[in-house]
């Protein structure tokens, strides 16, 4: 079985749709082995989201991931990462396909309702930042 990453956003979580998302990613078969909700300081966004540094839009990004609470979550299934992932759709809710969890609760690029991680490396860096052993159950 195949670990992910993922998370619920600020703006998913501050318009009471963390239920419903984790409801449907229970109904697409993954099993959710690690949660917790989190607020995230300054300085652990931008940690999280240092391979986006230099980009334009991080100073943004750093303020949005830090503008409320997050849902963090470690999900297991065969594929996680590819099924995740086609689960959330497309990074921009205008061009994620119908019934995908961005197209149905992102709003726009940014407020895009979730994250996952993009590949094995990522989800093992992505969980073992927010999680430590104790704290995922299979």
């Amino acid at each position: 079985m195949e670990k992910t990453f993922a998370i619920i956003k600020p703006d998913a979580v501050e318009r009471n749709l963390a239920g419903k998302i984790l409801a449907r990613i229970e109904e697409e078969g993954f099993k959710i082995i690690g949660i917790k909700k989190i607020f995230l300081s300054k300085n652990e966004a931008e940690g999280f989201y240092h391979v986006h540094a230099e980009r334009p839009f991080f100073p943004d990004l750093v303020a949005y991931m830090t503008s409320g609470p997050v849902i963090s979550l470690v999900l297991e299934r065969e594929n996680a990462i590819k099924k995740w992932r086609d689960l959330m759709g497309a990074t921009n809710p205008e061009e994620a396909a119908e019934g995908t969890i961005r197209k149905l609760y992102g709003t726009n690029i940014e407020k895009n309702a979730t994250h996952g991680s993009d590949a094995p490396e990522t989800a093992k860096f992505e969980i073992s930042y927010f999680f430590n052993a104790l704290e995922i159950h299979p």
